[in-house]
């Protein structure tokens, strides 16, 4: 395997219940082998992804201190702005070589929440950027519900098993700006060596390159989407449920080569989060004689603060 494998999600979608069946294999035999899948046919408007990057193009080309009135002290950088080099990937002490602007979900009313989301910023610079913002990331969490829908058929669960969870989950929207490398970074990268916290990461912007996969047996491979597809990728809260049936696959952002240091990189990841309420425990369904439950019993509230503080996010 030298690419991710592609999946369609017109297939999911159709009335044909083979491809419908089709589809759930081919995403549930990709999850166990790579962890990985780039979709098709996915709910974002090709002039909904123009708009997004128009605005989050304009948002980091606003002078720092501006930038900076955004990053907002107290939240761990759930929402608003985190400046350049903040946050590190797992075990490393250098700084990613990026800066980045969080959306979150804004809630139903009758959601019923066990905790109350901040509030999301509003950069009163671009007019456009919140609304342009947040309808990504509600057609985003749209195309995360199909696919999860997708897994739970897969697992041997309910169809709807994840919609309750995930419907007003913790999830947040990240644009990315890598900026052009001016000098040999010290051992530092543009993300560093990670796997995801939450259960599923739908990613626009891979196709600029730079994305690459651990594969099972050691080998980082380049993963290249087409330039209309998303990165659909499991994080370690899905891989714990599962008791590691779904592979939260460790990935990276790599700096180019030293010809295009220049140019900047943008990409956005959506990080589908459930309620915090959720218990991650392992799914019976999941567990048997050669799979013994791998995992303690924990909500994904509280799985959610312990990755934030090991990656330097919030304090203890």
């Amino acid at each position: 395997m030298n690419n991710i494998p592609s999946v369609d999600l017109a297939d999911f979608l159709s009335d044909d219940p083979n491809r419908k069946q089709k589809f759930v294999t081919e995403i549930g035999q990709a999850y166990e082998e790579i962890g990985f899948v780039s979709l098709k046919n996915h709910f974002l408007s090709d002039d909904l992804v123009s708009d997004l990057y128009k605005e989050i193009k304009s948002f980091f080309a606003l002078p720092l201190p501006t930038k900076e009135s955004y990053e907002i002290e107290g939240l761990g950088g759930q929402r608003g702005y985190v400046s350049f080099g903040k946050e590190h990937a797992k075990g490393k002490k250098e700084g990613d070589l990026k800066e980045f602007w969080h959306f979150g979900q804004e809630p139903s009313a009758d959601a019923d929440l066990p905790e109350e989301y901040p509030k999301n910023v509003i950069v009163e610079e671009l007019p456009a950027f919140n609304a342009t913002g947040m309808e990504a990331y509600r057609m985003l969490e749209k195309t995360g519900i199909y696919v999860l829908r997708a897994l739970s058929l897969y697992i041997g669960l309910d169809e709807f098993y994840f919609d309750h969870w995930a419907t007003n989950g913790n999830s947040i929207l990240r644009p990315i700006h890598y900026p052009p490398i001016t000098e040999e970074p010290k051992g530092a990268v543009r993300a560093g060596a990670h796997g995801d916290i939450n259960l599923i990461t739908l990613l626009m912007g891979a196709s600029t390159g730079g994305l690459q996969v651990l594969r099972k047996d050691g080998e980082w491979i380049d993963a290249i989407p087409e330039e209309d597809e998303l990165v659909i990728n499991v994080g370690d809260m899905l891989e714990r449920h599962t008791n590691n049936k779904l592979r939260s696959t460790i990935h990276r952002v790599v700096n180019p080569p030293k010809e295009e240091w220049g140019n900047p990189r943008y990409s956005i990841p959506f990080f589908m989060h459930p309620r915090g309420d959720m218990k991650l425990n392992c799914l019976d369904e999941c567990v048997d004689a050669e799979h013994p439950k791998a995992f303690d019993d924990i909500t994904a509230g509280d799985f959610l603060h312990q990755r934030l503080v090991e990656i330097g996010l919030i304090k203890k």
